[in-house]
């Protein structure tokens, strides 16, 4: 398949058929939109990612050389994850754990390989769909919590927690911080009308990050805010914009401290509130406590090359390991313990270096690295390795880092052109 490449969009595939086109821009608002609807298994983002498989390789995808360091830190992680867990391979939980990763595996290189490809059109569908599904998740959250569903809150409610179409309420509130993050992009830099109905969405999805009570959530969604948009007045070429954007993150603060305040007048929220926001929660504190399990996991770890396999840590400590870095060395062994964050960090040190590139898709590229650093701290305090949002995430990132590459060979490649066309016509 012929690939054309132009500064609109790196190596567009000049061989598919606008009606092809439009059913892969769908199929990506899909897995955006699905990945919203998690509790049932397999979930629609399970099915629209298998669609989007077929249709994108049967119309052509390439490898790229640039992927090669990721594919190969993937490898090594599950195979570190299948050789610590072959004793156990005749309990199904493991099996399906296993297979779980695998499966991430290859959903990190097929976004990165769609992504690196008519990038800035692929990631407008995404955050479309990311954006809706957001609106249906909050939505549900919302309503479980205030039981305006009548005989159905307990569906959307966990523990007296909005989690919505999700299983956990911690996932629920992680998944919403990238849309959230879209919805704000919009707030601040899109004309009056649009960003008044971004505003509210943006209330909408920030209520139920509230009434999900993740403390994680919490923090991440104001670091992440404030990260974002601090990028965004660095990148700015435009004074103007600037300034609105300033104004307008002032106006959004004193806005949902409002909201806050409102909400905290509600006795059960407060009490709830009050209870999450402590710092001194039982299940964090003492030798057996989150933060006592890691560094004793850790220590164990230091004596165990081949870990303990997946799902393992609780026959040793009273819960999971809560810690994304000492669960692949638990699982996998020193293999996966050096190479998961071998290639979060990668990740992230590239994720930096591309910031101040000038791109058509920068503004999406600054809010998913936004969303995927808020995520790689996160998993210092919470099991985020099966999370699919997370490695759609890693995907893209990786898109873009091709895609921008590219971007910048071709237009260095045309500056050169053109001044050499210039030298020609003097002569």
């Amino acid at each position: 398949m012929a690939y054309s490449a132009t500064v609109d969009g790196p190596l567009l595939p000049s061989g598919i058929a606008p009606g092809v086109a439009k059913l892969q821009h769908a199929l990506l608002w899909l897995v955006g939109a699905g990945g919203a609807i998690v509790f049932v298994e397999p979930s629609p983002y399970e099915f629209a990612t298998l669609a989007a498989m077929i249709v994108f390789f049967a119309t052509g995808l390439r490898m790229r050389l640039a992927f090669v360091p990721l594919l190969m830190m993937l490898f090594l992680l599950n195979i570190g994850y299948t050789i610590c867990s072959a004793y156990l391979m005749d309990k199904s939980e493991i099996v399906n754990w296993v297979m779980t990763s695998w499966y991430m595996t290859v959903t990190v290189i097929f976004f990165a390989m769609v992504f690196s490809e008519d990038t800035e059109a692929r990631l407008d569908l995404l955050r479309r769909g990311l954006i809706f599904g957001a609106a249906i998740a909050s939505l549900g959250g919302i309503a479980g919590y205030f039981h305006l569903v009548p005989g159905e809150h307990e569906l959307l409610t966990l523990y007296g927690r909005a989690r919505g179409t999700f299983k956990d309420p911690n996932v629920l509130s992680a998944f919403l911080i990238l849309p959230a993050l879209f919805v704000l992009q919009s707030i601040v830099t899109d004309r009056f009308g649009k960003a008044f109905r971004s505003a509210v969405l943006f209330g909408i999805i920030g209520l139920a990050v509230l009434l999900a009570f993740s403390r994680a959530a919490w923090g991440q969604f104001v670091l992440t805010s404030v990260f974002m948009l601090g990028l965004m007045f660095l990148t700015s070429s435009s004074t103007k914009q600037r300034s609105r954007l300033v104004t307008t993150a002032i106006a959004a603060v004193v806005v949902l401290a409002l909201l806050l305040i409102v909400l905290l007048s509600f006795d059960s929220i407060d009490t709830l509130f009050k209870q999450r926001a402590s710092f001194e929660q039982s299940y964090d504190e003492g030798r057996f406590g989150r933060f006592g399990r890691h560094i004793l996991g850790f220590q164990m770890a230091l004596d165990l090359p081949l870990g303990i396999g997946p799902l393992q840590f609780t026959r040793f400590f009273p819960e999971d390991t809560h810690n994304s870095y000492l669960n692949a060395f638990m699982s996998g062994g020193w293999i996966s313990g050096i190479c998961y964050p071998a290639l979060i960090f990668t990740t992230v040190a590239l994720g930096f270096k591309y910031i101040f590139v000038r791109v058509p898709w920068q503004r999406m590229y600054l809010a998913i690295f936004a969303a995927f650093l808020g995520t790689v701290g996160e998993s210092f305090i919470i099991d985020t390795d099966h999370w699919r949002h997370f490695w759609l995430m890693l995907g893209a990132m990786w898109g873009m880092f091709a895609a921008t590459h590219q971007y910048m060979a071709d237009t260095q490649g045309g500056r050169a052109s053109v001044g050499a066309d210039r030298l020609t016509l003097r002569s």
